[in-house]
Formats: C-alpha cells, structure tokens, sequence
C-alpha cells in the first residue's frame, strides 16, 4: 500500500475536493446575486461516514446489546451534487441570493479547507518521523 493511498489522505483528499467543489458553487452564487430569478446552490453537508463506506471494501456492522443503545445504519454514498437552497428571502425579481450568507459560507468554506489541507500536512509529517525522515 502506497503511504499516500492510506484512508485518511483519501478522505482529507475527497474533503478538500468538496471544498473546492463548494467553492464554486458558493462564487457563482454571489456573482449571479444581482441575477432576476437565480436561485442559490450549495453541496450536500460532506458526511465521513458515507464516504468512508464508499471507499471501503471492509464492512462493520453494529448490534445493539441493551435497548437504550443507539442505531447506527450505514446508507448508500452519494457524489457532491449541487443542491437548490432553501431561500428564506427573496427579492421582487425572484433573486434568492443573500450576499451576506453567502460571504459567511465562503469565509466558512475557506477555513475548514485550510484545516484540512493542515490536517494533511500534518499526517505526511508524521509518517515522515516515523519512518525517520526528519520533515
């Protein structure tokens, strides 16, 4: 198994394309906001589980042992299809942009991708020291 074929940089790589898929979405949201009868698209929120499941050959399944445990269920995997947003304002054209929203969801975006790209770097690092490279 190659080092950079290892579960957590596929998920953290699948992560920072959702990131950067949403991006786009979240651009063309605010550039079209002057745009009479444009509705705003975003991604489904990005789920671990679902991908980790899809990525996965190996299955896990759960049993509950008393009657108070949770249930835990795995569901099929879905790709980042953009979805329509649930506009709560909407402009006499028909605009359903709010460019105060969507600013906070770029600004959002923008920080959890930089996680993530750290949380990468972070885990090459690591692996590096272990395996005695100094990084």
């Amino acid at each position: 198994m190659a080092l950079l074929n290892m579960p957590v940089f596929s998920a953290l790589t699948d992560k920072m394309r959702w990131h950067q898929n949403r991006q786009g979405l979240l651009a063309e949201n605010v550039a079209n906001a002057e745009t009479p009868g444009y509705r705003g698209r975003d991604l489904a929120q990005y789920d671990y589980a679902k991908r980790a499941s899809a990525m996965s050959s190996a299955t896990v399944t759960t049993t509950a042992t008393q009657p108070m445990h949770f249930s835990v269920g795995s569901s099929e995997s879905s790709s980042f299809g953009a979805q329509q947003m649930a506009n709560f304002e909407v402009t006499p054209e028909g605009n359903g942009v709010t460019l105060e929203d969507e600013m906070m969801k770029v600004t959002t975006n923008m920080m959890d991708y930089q996680a993530a790209t750290s949380l990468y770097q972070k885990s090459i690092k690591i692996l590096k020291t272990a395996m005695g490279r100094q990084a």
